[in-house]
C-alpha cells in the first residue's frame, strides 16, 4: 500500500509540473510557426528548451524527494551545455528516459529523440515532443515494405529533414541503436550475437552524422544497466521500487571517415559505418556483462523458458 501511495503521490506532482510548463512551451511552439523572421525563431527555440529544462530539472526533484533510487553517473569526459553531441544507448526500459535525464539536463544540450509516430497522441507529452521539434519516425515492417516498397527509405528521410532544422543550434541527439526496448525473446528470436544487447541498427546514426556534418563531432556512448538482471517498469520507479540505476558515459570523437560517404548508396561506406557501430556494441556488451557479473545477476531469461 505504501508503494501504491508514493506512485500516486510522485505521478501528481509530475503531472502538476507537466502542466505548468506545457501552456507556455506550446505558447511560444505556436508563435514560431508563425513568425517568418529566422534569428527569431532560433530565439523562441531557445526558450522552448530552456522550459524543457527547467520542467526536466523539476522532475529530478520530485524523484529525489520521493524515491530512494540511486542514480550512478559515471562519465569519462566533460560535458558542455553549448557544445553538440551524438547520444547512442542500448534500451530497456521506460526508466531509461528519466535516466537520460539525470545524466544530462543542464550539462548538456536538451535532448532529441527519435520517437515512434504514436507517441503524438499521448496526453500533454505528445503536445510536449511537438513542441520541441522531436522528430516522429513511422517504422514499417518488412512485410509492409513487401507491399508497398514506395515507403522503402521514408523513415531515413524523416531523419535527414529533422536534423536539418538542428543545424542552427547546440542539441545533444538521442538514438536507441536497436530500435527497440530489449527482452530475452526479442534477443532470441533476432538470433543477436550480443549477450545483453539487441542488434544495432546504424541507418539513422548515418544520416544524422550526414545532416549535420562538423557540428556533430562527439559521440557520447550510454550504457544503461539495472541492477538485478530486470530491467524495472516505469510505474516501479514512480512508486519508490528500483533501489539503483547506472549510467556509464564514455566520451569519443566521430572519425572524418564517418562523414565522407553516402550511406543509402555507397555499400563500401554502409559497411565502414556498420563496422565501427558493431565494435561500439561488441564493447558494450562487454561493459554490461562486466556489471552483471560484479553484482552476480542471473543470466537473461526468455519468457517462455
Amino acid at each position: 500500500m505504501r508503494h501504491w501511495l508514493t506512485g500516486i503521490i510522485t505521478s501528481v506532482l509530475m503531472l502538476l509540473s507537466t502542466l505548468i510548463g506545457i501552456g507556455p512551451m506550446l505558447l511560444l511552439a505556436l508563435l514560431k510557426l508563425v513568425i517568418p523572421h529566422r534569428e527569431s525563431r532560433r530565439q523562441l527555440s531557445r526558450a522552448v528548451m530552456w522550459i524543457a529544462e527547467v520542467w526536466a530539472e523539476s522532475v529530478k526533484r520530485v524523484f529525489a524527494l520521493m524515491t530512494p533510487t540511486i542514480w550512478e553517473i559515471h562519465s569519462d569526459c566533460p560535458l558542455d551545455h553549448q557544445h553538440s553531441y551524438l547520444v547512442i544507448s542500448n534500451h530497456q526500459s521506460w526508466v531509461d528516459i528519466p535516466a537520460l535525464v539525470q545524466a544530462f539536463n543542464r550539462k548538456t544540450p536538451y535532448f532529441k529523440f527519435f520517437l515512434k509516430k504514436e507517441l503524438i497522441w499521448v496526453p500533454f507529452l505528445g503536445l510536449a515532443f511537438w513542441a520541441l521539434d522531436y522528430p516522429f519516425m513511422k517504422r514499417y515492417s518488412k512485410a509492409h515494405l513487401a507491399r508497398h516498397p514506395e515507403d522503402r527509405g521514408k523513415d531515413l528521410a524523416i531523419t535527414r529533414k529533422a536534423c536539418e532544422r538542428f543545424q542552427s543550434l547546440p542539441v545533444t541527439v538521442v538514438n536507441f541503436l536497436e530500435g527497440t526496448r530489449f527482452t530475452e525473446d526479442k534477443r532470441i528470436a533476432q538470433q543477436s550475437p550480443f549477450g545483453y544487447l539487441l542488434k544495432p541498427k546504424s541507418g539513422g546514426v548515418a544520416f544524422v552524422m550526414a545532416a549535420l556534418g562538423a557540428q556533430m563531432r562527439s559521440l557520447l556512448d550510454v550504457t544503461i544497466y539495472y541492477p538485478g538482471g530486470r530491467p524495472p517498469g516505469f510505474w516501479a520507479l514512480m512508486c519508490g521500487r528500483v533501489d539503483r540505476v547506472v549510467v556509464d558515459i564514455r566520451g569519443r570523437t566521430l572519425s572524418n571517415e564517418l562523414f565522407a560517404g553516402d550511406y543509402e548508396n555507397d555499400p563500401d561506406f554502409r559497411e565502414t559505418v556498420q563496422s565501427w557501430i558493431n565494435q561500439l556494441w561488441l564493447d558494450k556488451d562487454q561493459r554490461l556483462a562486466q556489471m552483471h557479473a560484479r553484482d552476480g545477476d542471473a543470466p537473461p531469461k526468455a519468457t517462455g523458458s
